[in-house]
């Protein structure tokens, strides 16, 4: 039986479980209907399962009146608890002051702008007419990434990246010296994020609650190629991005925005539009082929899936020995963008050096993947511009589209805007596997099988499952989150573990959770399961889906009839296949 105690927070007595924070507690009223009994304390270090303390000074309340730091003073029976006095007030506006002296402030031209944490909490505490830092207090941006740039002149110390680095990904590409504001937060090679183990995951950025740490922003090249006649500009967007989109334009956790991104792309002036879930299915295609040539004829196994950029680039830095194990497929997008440049430009008789290929992704290694060699299958790159779900919304907000005005039955341009229900599960953790399995079991029996493989299913950083083949057992994994992938492989390397087919993701959660998404703040992401909730409307999707199983997608078929032949031939090897290197 739980143990509970009784304790008043601002006059209201509430009964909580024994040994939990004040912070927690707070966190529980916030769970309550009734507004007037929800007490939030505001953090600005805190973040569930990332950094538990916090030491911003933010975070304090009166205890039994003595002021307290409220992530690190548990409950006790009897304990009186005030969370807004003067007192606190004053408090926190002090601590707030001692940021601003190492903080510029140059809210305006800041990417995380309106999506602050700091922000939000200065204008909540009357900070309003604070000058930026003076130009010669600055640091140089790092700018060394292809992907990421790192500002310490916004940086907070708070350590968010350096802990969902190190513990979450087992990466440790930022490290930090000193303690306090004085703390030095850098990566771990003195020559920047590019010389660094850094695999581009974007997780820091995600976790960031300042503009310390952003993706690059490229909008202005998608606008750039937009406004020249000469270009034909073609944009395609990932599953996991109709997920998410919609929170940067206030609409709740897990609404599906699919119908709503396709008319706003339309009206951006886009040439096509079309659906990143074509390429999960050709995916599918070619890698459910590799699976079952690998089992039938002593391949190397496990095979791992290979779409998930993080991944690799993780791969090619600590797991050098195990590239063989590696599909080589292309990522979807990369998949697209291949059939885009030759299949698409012969359709609409347009030189494929005129075609500017656009992705919108979930995720920020996807801006180092369009850049690496073997990328390239018609001899120009296979993609030419990557943005995350991010600088979409903020496409979107300087062309003053409003997505919740958008038609939520639009649809995507033929013939590459057709994906199946298997395509759109892509985005969550488990879903690569699920939807190879569905193709590669009935390809594998020649019966047809089941939809729905729940046993990959789920939030849990590493799940297994056993799949029956004919009375064959094919034992399969999945990991999510590099800490998780690092831990699995370890067993695999060590004899521990034996698989036929793994599927790993670099974020915890998969793309749902990738680094380009939304940012949610620290209340949000303790009182919501926010990968869950965004992988739960990808799966609605796929239960909607009319067709769920990608080797029925006609749109694929007529691909491969007219244009690569069979699947695994030696035009889609070209085109849909890649190589990887040691780093």
């Amino acid at each position: 039986m739980m143990k509970t105690v009784n304790i008043k927070i601002n006059g209201y007595d509430y009964t909580m479980k024994k040994g939990i924070t004040i912070l927690d507690a707070s966190f529980e009223t916030m769970k309550m209907h009734r507004e007037f009994m929800q007490h939030p304390i505001p953090t600005l270090y805190y973040l569930k399962g990332v950094q538990d303390i916090d030491d911003s000074g933010v975070c304090v309340v009166e205890a039994d009146g003595k002021l307290v730091n409220a992530s690190k003073t548990r409950i006790k029976d009897g304990m009186v608890i005030y969370t807004k006095t003067d007192h606190i007030i004053e408090t926190r506006k002090q601590a707030l002051e001692e940021i601003l002296k190492h903080h510029n402030k140059s809210c305006l031209e800041c990417f995380r702008s309106s999506n602050c944490e700091l922000q939000e909490l200065l204008k909540e505490y009357g900070f309003t007419d604070e000058p930026d830092l003076p130009n010669e207090n600055l640091e140089l941006l790092d700018t060394s990434s292809k992907v990421l740039v790192r500002d310490n002149n916004k940086c907070i110390r708070c350590k968010r990246c350096i802990n969902v680095c190190a513990k979450v990904q087992a990466v440790s590409a930022i490290a930090c010296t000193g303690e306090g504001l004085s703390a030095v937060i850098e990566p771990s090679s003195p020559k920047g994020l590019a010389a660094a183990s850094c695999v581009n995951c974007g997780q820091c950025v995600a976790v960031c609650p300042v503009g310390a740490l952003t993706e690059i922003d490229q909008t202005l090249q998608v606008k750039a190629a937009l406004n020249d006649p000469k270009k034909y500009v073609v944009v395609q967007v990932a599953p996991a991005v109709r997920a998410a989109l919609g929170e940067s334009f206030e609409f709740p956790l897990g609404i599906d925005v699919e119908g709503r991104i396709a008319q706003a792309l339309h009206e951006l002036g886009f040439d096509k539009v079309f659906d990143t879930k074509f390429g999960a299915d050709l995916t599918i295609m070619e890698e459910s082929n590799e699976l079952i040539e690998r089992i039938t004829k002593d391949g190397p196994l496990p095979l791992i899936t290979s779409c998930c950029p993080g991944w690799i680039k993780y791969a090619e830095h600590f797991y050098p020995d195990m590239l063989d194990y590696l599909s080589s497929c292309k990522s979807p997008h990369q998949m697209q963008g291949a059939i885009v440049k030759t299949y698409i430009a012969n359709q609409e008789n347009i030189k494929k050096e005129d075609i500017v290929m656009v992705s919108v992704m979930p995720c920020t290694a996807k801006k180092f993947e369009i850049t690496r060699a073997d990328e390239n299958g018609a001899g120009v790159a296979d993609v030419d511009i990557s943005i995350t779900t991010n600088e979409l919304a903020k496409l979107l907000k300087d062309a003053e589209i409003q997505l919740e005005a958008m038609n939520p039955n639009a649809t995507f341009d033929d013939p590459l805007g057709y994906g199946t229900g298997a395509a759109v599960i892509f985005g969550a953790t488990g879903g690569v596997m699920e939807a190879a399995l569905r193709t590669a079991v009935e390809k594998l029996t020649g019966n047809e099988t089941t939809i729905e493989y729940h046993d990959v299913r789920g939030m849990h950083g590493i799940k297994e499952a056993i799949v029956d083949v004919n009375g064959t057992d094919v034992k399969v994994a999945v990991a999510s989150g590099l800490a998780n992938a690092n831990q699995l492989l370890t067993c695999i390397k060590e004899g521990d573990a034996d698989y036929e087919f793994v599927e790993i993701m670099a974020c915890p959660g998969g793309c749902v959770n990738g680094g380009g998404q939304p940012h949610q703040p620290a209340s949000v992401r303790r009182l919501n399961n926010v990968p869950k909730e965004r992988a739960a409307s990808l799966y609605r999707n796929d239960a909607h889906s009319t067709i769920r199983k990608s080797h029925e997608n006609p749109s694929v078929q007529k691909v491969y009839k007219e244009f690569l032949g069979e699947v695994g031939s030696h035009k889609a090897h070209e085109l849909l296949h890649t190589t990887y290197i040691e780093r």
